[in-house]
Parts: C-alpha cells; sequence; structure tokens
C-alpha cells in the first residue's frame, strides 16, 4: 500500500509540475498581449501590433502543449484517485468541468480569431479576440484554484451517510476565504513569469544586435510589468495568503518557517537553516528575532505556535521538502523584486538598452520564475499533506485500490520518456519563432 500509494503522488507530481510549466506563461502572456494591442489601437504604430502577433504565436503553442499535458490530469483522476473522485466529485468535478468549458472552448475558440482572423474582423475586434482569450485563460486558473482552495479549506459541504462530499452551498466555493488571495497571489505570479521571459528575449535581442526596435520594447515592458507583478506577488497577495495559512492550517505554517517549538516574546523569522528532524530543530540557522511575528500578526511579540503544539500524525509528511520549496520561492521572489527594481531605475536613467550586465542577467533569469512557481505550488501541496481534502480526507483513503505500485511506475516511466520528447519540440520550436524574429508590416 506505501508504494502504490507513493508511485501515485510521484505520477502526479512529475505529470502536474511539467504540466503548469506551460499554463503559467499563457496566462501571464494572455495579458501582455492585450496590452501590446491596446497601444496599437491607441497610438497606431505597427511594433505594437508586430509584437501581439509575435507573441501569440509562442502563447498558441504554450496552449497546445497545455492542453496536450493537462489531460492526463483529468483521467489521473479516475484511474490512480478514483476513490477520491468518488468521494469528492460532486463538488470538484463542478469546478473542474465549468474549467474545461473556458479553457477548451473560449480560450481555443477566440486564439484561433486571433491567430488567424486579423484582417476579416479588423483591428477592434482583433483586440476584442485578444482580450477574451485572456479572460477565457484567466477563468480557467481561477476555477481550477476554486477545486484547489475547496481542498485546503472545504466550505459549503455536506457528508452523505455513504462518506461522499455533496455541495449544499454553491456560492461558498466561490466566497472561500482561501480561494481569492490564492488567485491573485497565483495570477501575478503568472505574469512575472510571462515578463521576464518577454524581458529576456528583449534582452537577447539587444546583445545580438538584432531586432533592437523590439528588443527594446520587450525590455521595457517586461521590466515594468516585471517590477510591479513582482511587488504584488510579495506584498499583498502574498502576505495574505501566508496569513490564510496561520489562520486555518497553523501546523503547515510552523513547518515552512522551521518553527519547531513555540517561542516566547515573539518569533524570529529564519533567513538559513537545514531542518534536523531527528532533533527537532534547525541547523546552522540564520535568523532575525522577531520579525516573523510582527509580518504575521503586526506585533513584534505575538506568539506563532511551533511544531511541538500539535499531533506529529497532523504534521505534513515531508516538513524539509516543505520548507525548502517555501524558502526557495520566497528566496527568488526577492531576487525579482531587486533585479527587476535596478533595472527599472536604469530604464529611468535611459541607460538600460546599452547596460550589458542587467541585461544578461535579465536573459539569465528566465528559467527561475518557472522554479519559482514551482515551489510555490510544491508549498501548497506539501502544506496540506497528510490530507486530500484538509482535516477531512486523507491521501491514503483517496488512492485507487486496484492499481498496483508496478502499474503506476510503467505509466510514470512512459510519461517521463513522452514528456521529454515534448518537452524538446516545444523547445525547438520556440527557438524558431525567436530567432526568426517579430514580423513587421509597414506603419
Amino acid at each position: 500500500m506505501e508504494d502504490m500509494l507513493f508511485y501515485d503522488r510521484i505520477q502526479f507530481a512529475f505529470t502536474i509540475t511539467f504540466h503548469y510549466l506551460f499554463p503559467q506563461l499563457t496566462m501571464g502572456l494572455s495579458l501582455l498581449i492585450v496590452i501590446f494591442k491596446w497601444k496599437f489601437l491607441r497610438t497606431q504604430r505597427s511594433k505594437y501590433n508586430d509584437a501581439a502577433k509575435f507573441w501569440m504565436k509562442i502563447f498558441a503553442l504554450n496552449f497546445a502543449m497545455g492542453v496536450v499535458t493537462g489531460i492526463p490530469m483529468e483521467f489521473q483522476f479516475g484511474t490512480n484517485w478514483a476513490k477520491f473522485s468518488e468521494l469528492t466529485g460532486g463538488i470538484i468535478g463542478q469546478t473542474l468541468a465549468m474549467e474545461g468549458m473556458y479553457s477548451f472552448f473560449l480560450e481555443s475558440s477566440f486564439l484561433g480569431l486571433f491567430l488567424f482572423g486579423e484582417k476579416l474582423m479588423g483591428q477592434k475586434l482583433h483586440f476584442l479576440t485578444g482580450f477574451l482569450v485572456f479572460l477565457g485563460s484567466w477563468a480557467s486558473g481561477f476555477l481550477i484554484i476554486a477545486t484547489h482552495s475547496w481542498m485546503q479549506h472545504p466550505v459549503g459541504y455536506e457528508i452523505l451517510e455513504n462518506g461522499k462530499f455533496v455541495l449544499d452551498n454553491f456560492s461558498a466555493l466561490f466566497s472561500n476565504p482561501w480561494l481569492w488571495p490564492s488567485y491573485l497571489h497565483n495570477q501575478l505570479a503568472s505574469v512575472v513569469t510571462a515578463a521576464f521571459v518577454v524581458a529576456g528575449v528583449g534582452a537577447l535581442y539587444l546583445l545580438n544586435n538584432k531586432y533592437s526596435e523590439f528588443g527594446r520594447l520587450f525590455v521595457k515592458t517586461g521590466v515594468i510589468s516585471g517590477l510591479v507583478s513582482s511587488i504584488l506577488v510579495a506584498f499583498p497577495t502574498g502576505d495574505w495568503t501566508a496569513k490564510n495559512v496561520v489562520e486555518h492550517q497553523p501546523v503547515t505554517f510552523a513547518a515552512m518557517e522551521g518553527i519547531f517549538k513555540t517561542e516566547d516574546g515573539g518569533s524570529e523569522i529564519v533567513l538559513i537553516g537545514q531542518p534536523d528532524m531527528e532533533n527537532k530543530k534547525l541547523d546552522n540557522k540564520i535568523a532575525v528575532p522577531n520579525i516573523l511575528s510582527f509580518l504575521t500578526y503586526q506585533n513584534w511579540d505575538a506568539e506563532i505556535k511551533g511544531l511541538n503544539e500539535f499531533d506529529e500524525k497532523d504534521y505534513p509528511t515531508n516538513i524539509p521538502g516543505l520548507y525548502y520549496a517555501y524558502h526557495i520561492m520566497v528566496g527568488l521572489g526577492t531576487i525579482f523584486i531587486a533585479l527587476m527594481a535596478i533595472a527599472a531605475i536604469q530604464l529611468w536613467r535611459k541607460k538600460l538598452y546599452k547596460t550589458k550586465w542587467v541585461l544578461w542577467g535579465l536573459l539569465f533569469m528566465i528559467p527561475f520564475p518557472y522554479i519559482a512557481n514551482t515551489t510555490g505550488w510544491y508549498t501548497a501541496e506539501l502544506g496540506r499533506q497528510p490530507w486530500l481534502v484538509y482535516n477531512l480526507l486523507r491521501t491514503s483513503e483517496g488512492a485507487s485500490p486496484t492499481v498496483s505500485a508496478g502499474n503506476t511506475l510503467f505509466t510514470l516511466l512512459g510519461f517521463v520518456g513522452l514528456y521529454l520528447l515534448l518537452g524538446m519540440l516545444f523547445l525547438i520550436l520556440v527557438g524558431k519563432i525567436i530567432k526568426k524574429g517579430p514580423e513587421t508590416t509597414i506603419s
């Protein structure tokens, strides 16, 4: 049973990690594409329209990869997690079905019109199709996170005699206190990814003296949107999300921050340290006194419960993994703000396009928002363990009892091989689009 559960979780973790490499760019990029198109309508300068069409090509590839890698996620609810689907399908099935409608119908339909219908529709309707692609992608994210939020903080439900969960208040799904902070935090993080990708490609063009006009446009757009979104990811949305964890999952918060014992007179914030699970302490830690209490409760001396206050059976199942994922996310977020602030200052001083070390920094940083988003999701998922539905349904109770560990391992190896090929093909195709550069039109 333990082996079966382990492979079920590993397979789901691998497939969803690979899948989310794509939606995080499409959601953020859809907003920037709308901004480019809107600026073209205002100024009638063709470079903005060309930029919108250039990035929509990359968006379309991302979207296709997201669809291809997202479909197996749905199937795994019925294969690896059949018991979970049986018990909770009356609730999560509704939001997931609505997400499919937005993703496959609204988003994909208007994506086709945006890609191929510009001459037929005219510029205002073309802008409208781009806006609806953006609306569909963000609505899709909202419904996925509504599902996730219910698993983190279940609301509006009733448990029948047969153990199945049913909704007794549909509106509670969308007024869940966990939902809006998580949604805004996630969507702004997707804008951070898109901003770094756009700025990084622009930096590549400037460093190679190719497509310099577009290089300057991409860098400027990426830096401004990246600075704003990076700050908003940290505050207020990151702060709201953390306070939700403190209120509804205090044992998770203690594990995230590495608090093994409740401290008198306020809690320190740990910058560096390694969890020692045998001795229940942090090794080699560097910490700042009382800061965590102030950030959490705006009180320097506020008490934050340590892990010693909770039953060990309710501890997150992988405390070191949770601790490191959280600190990697926070550390990278701090670096993003710093780099984008430096780039913004250079932009204001009109020196950014010639400051090669900053351009190299923007180019080098392209992969890191993906890492930050991934570790952010790991923080949320590892923090909820050992529960599938927090405090109601344990992970061990949701796995399919008839699917063996060997079957799951076999299909996992298949996914690894297939996704490796798909990932290489995707990078080759995106590389060709970037190498070819934006197609210019006469103003």
